[in-house]
């Protein structure tokens, strides 16, 4: 089954659309393609015109719901108002355009704006130092651009001919499968033409009538200050270029590389710092960190004031600048580790001494009707789970050997 473009996507609109969505869709799309603005969009013209006279009428447009183009309110038939006779009855009655000139000074006097080309997306690799620094770097950009030798014609004399793949008209219709049993017919740019409707007869030997050639385009981009991961430069007008047609712009979209030491999260940074115990302790005056734009930061902390491990710290305005206020910036989160000394560090007397100086365990004053004494070991906890399996595999054994089986006595 062959699902056609229906009326409602020729004109952009819902198929629960008011009346006046569809009379705003269609003024501003027969204003768009109107052949005295666009002579090549003579034929989509008309199907928008007749897209609205089908859907404007509440009859023709519930036969159309319920039978679809084939049925008797969406075929050729109707009212047979011609195309421009629709755009003039709604347009107060200017035949065609009329007084609406499009030419140098446009509807309403203002000047018509070509077609823009598509926009070009490239990521950028950036560090973390790129952008709490700000960096300038160049790009280079392979882009289309209008061929010198014919101006953009495609042949040296400028003489053209209707392209006979498109028939004229700079697109071709396609179907492709949209379902189990569902095709589906859409419009797509003519690769003979490039969707210029005509083609050189005698082609430009240097871009071979396609009236553009490839050029490596050296870009200079600016890194701004706080900008994110993700955020888009845009370069205006540095898109393909192609006659007839506003160069698009280019967008490159900031990809960040993980960093080594800071981690961030909007204008906030973090990072890891490792301590020793006597540090921890006793306190400390040293130089932290080394920030991204070079700096050593350092730190007076007093002694008594004890770092745990995995505390949390924070040192205002030590973050990423922020965007467009570069002077002010988020906080520095630093994560403590501490490093514990090393068995046998010092001898027992000196381990007297401390426990002297350190604060008094507590202890447990429950009573105990049994006490065990054990010792500790070293664990690893890729093996937490593993007793389980090993005894799952020694009850195996035993039952296989008469069911005995040996545990620890009660005393």
């Amino acid at each position: 089954m062959v699902v056609e473009t229906t009326y409602y996507e020729i004109l952009s609109v819902e198929v629960d659309a008011s009346d006046h969505e569809i009379k705003k869709a269609y003024r501003k799309l027969a204003m768009k393609y109107h052949p005295d603005k666009n002579p090549e969009e003579g034929e989509r013209f008309k199907e928008i015109s007749h897209a609205y006279e089908v859907l404007s009428d509440p009859a023709r447009r519930a036969e159309y719901d319920r039978f679809g183009s084939e049925g008797p309110g969406g075929g050729g038939g109707g009212g047979g108002m011609s195309a421009d006779d629709l755009f003039a009855n709604l347009f107060g009655g200017m035949g065609g355009m009329g007084g609406f000139d499009f030419g140098d000074g446009g509807y309403g006097g203002r000047p018509s704006r070509p077609r823009k080309g598509e926009t070009m997306k490239y990521p950028l690799q950036v560090t973390l130092e790129d952008l709490y620094n700000g960096k300038r770097t160049k790009l280079a950009l392979q882009k289309n651009v209008i061929c010198v030798t014919c101006n953009g014609k495609g042949g040296k004399t400028g003489a053209t001919k209707k392209c006979t793949s498109c028939k004229g008209r700079g697109f071709q219709v396609v179907t492709r499968q949209v379902g189990m049993g569902m095709l589906q017919q859409m419009q797509v740019p003519c690769g003979e033409c490039h969707a210029s409707g005509e083609i050189a007869k005698d082609r430009c030997k240097k871009c071979k009538g396609k009236k553009v050639t490839e050029e490596k385009k050296y870009l200079d981009v600016f890194i701004e200050k706080g900008m994110m991961d993700g955020q888009k430069i845009v370069i205006k007008g540095e898109g393909d270029q192609e006659p007839g047609v506003e160069a698009g712009d280019v967008n490159l979209v900031l990809n960040q590389k993980e960093h080594d030491v800071f981690e961030r999260k909007g204008d906030d940074l973090l990072c890891h710092v490792t301590i020793s115990l006597m540090e921890a302790l006793c306190g400390f005056e040293k130089v932290l960190v080394t920030h991204l734009d070079g700096r050593g930061i350092q730190v007076n902390h007093p002694a008594g004031k004890v770092i745990k491990p995995n505390m949390v710290k924070r040192i205002p305005h030590e973050g990423m600048p922020i965007f467009k206020r570069s002077d002010d910036r988020g906080d520095l989160y630093i994560v403590f580790d501490v490093v514990f000394p090393d068995d046998n560090f010092t001898d027992l007397k000196n381990i007297k001494t401390f426990e002297t100086l350190l604060p008094k365990p507590t202890q447990d004053n429950k009573k105990h009707d049994i006490i065990d004494e054990c010792s500790l070991i070293t664990g690893d906890l890729d093996a937490f789970g593993a007793s389980q399996q090993s005894r799952n595999a020694y009850d195996d054994d035993s039952e296989e050997q008469g069911g005995n089986s040996f545990g620890c006595a009660q005393q």
